[in-house]
């Protein structure tokens, strides 16, 4: 796309679309990301769960089949699967967001778990990012040969609030991971990660809750993470601002396709490269 028409085309969006608009221009994240789900559906556990996106959007699509019900998926061999020429249709180099309609550690899969691991090992030139409200099954199915964790696998813990993050992380910490993440989101609370926040993080991510209904995220929590990871130095990134975000005491209402744009405009991200990953 030339400047040319990047520029006219963000002259037709409006001022808060406009900068995330011009900034994923810079950057083409389907050569750095893509999804997959070889199993979908799952059952709430937390306060978290209580707006699923999965629920919802199989609410909007008429899905015939429940949100809870666990079913593999036709693209369960997605990261092996090859074009025409051979090549992987996921290419070298990619993040892999995986199971993000299900957990991949959820019980109903203990079944294709195997399998699924046989897949990330061989696709070593990927990695593959898995996020888990249930880090107390890890080591169910866990492969032989993992040791103290594959090299393209990173795991991210998901807290959404205190009585969360000091249950799982625990947990978390003492499991044989080697690129370990912490998931606040969506952020229903104040949550010190203080006592959790050392050199074996990678990264602490924040984001709100989306959808119709859903409970607010208040700003100072956000900050509140990201001052107790500067002092950790431990890389931050704030995701998305959630559909109901307060700051300042006042609540703001913000439209799903602006919610990443709005905290990326934020500017608070800390030890996040431009390719969008955190660094040392």
């Amino acid at each position: 796309m030339t400047k040319q028409k990047i520029a006219k085309k963000a002259s037709e969006v409006d001022t808060l679309a406009r900068y995330f608009f011009l900034y994923i221009c810079t950057v083409d994240f389907r050569t750095l990301f893509c999804n997959w789900n070889p199993w979908h559906g799952c059952n709430k556990l937390s306060l978290g769960c209580k707006f699923c996106y999965v629920y919802r959007q199989d609410a909007m699509y008429g899905s015939e089949i429940g949100s809870s019900v666990v079913r593999r998926t036709g693209n369960f061999d997605l990261p092996i699967k090859r074009k025409r020429d051979k090549h992987y249709r996921i290419e070298p180099g990619m993040v892999v967001f995986t199971c993000l309609t299900s957990d991949f550690f959820i019980a109903d899969a203990d079944e294709w778990r195997k399998e699924a691991w046989n897949i990330i090992r061989q696709r070593s030139d990927v990695m593959f990012f898995i996020f888990t409200k249930r880090i107390d099954r890890f080591m169910v199915s866990i492969p032989d040969d993992w040791g103290d964790g594959y090299d393209n696998v990173i795991i991210g813990c998901t807290t959404e609030n205190q009585e969360m993050a000091d249950y799982r992380l625990p947990i978390f910490k003492s499991l044989p991971i080697k690129h370990k993440e912490i998931i606040c989101a969506p952020l229903i609370s104040a949550i010190d990660l203080s006592r959790y926040l050392d050199d074996t993080i990678e990264e602490v991510s924040v984001g709100g809750e989306s959808g119709v209904g859903v409970r607010i995220c208040d700003y100072d929590w956000v900050l509140d993470i990201r001052r107790q990871c500067v002092d950790a130095d431990v890389s931050f990134r704030f995701h998305q601002t959630g559909a109901r975000l307060m700051v300042n005491g006042i609540v703001y209402r913000i439209l799903r396709g602006y919610q990443i744009a709005q905290a990326e405009k934020a500017g608070i991200n800390y030890k996040i490269g431009i390719d969008y990953k955190p660094y040392k």
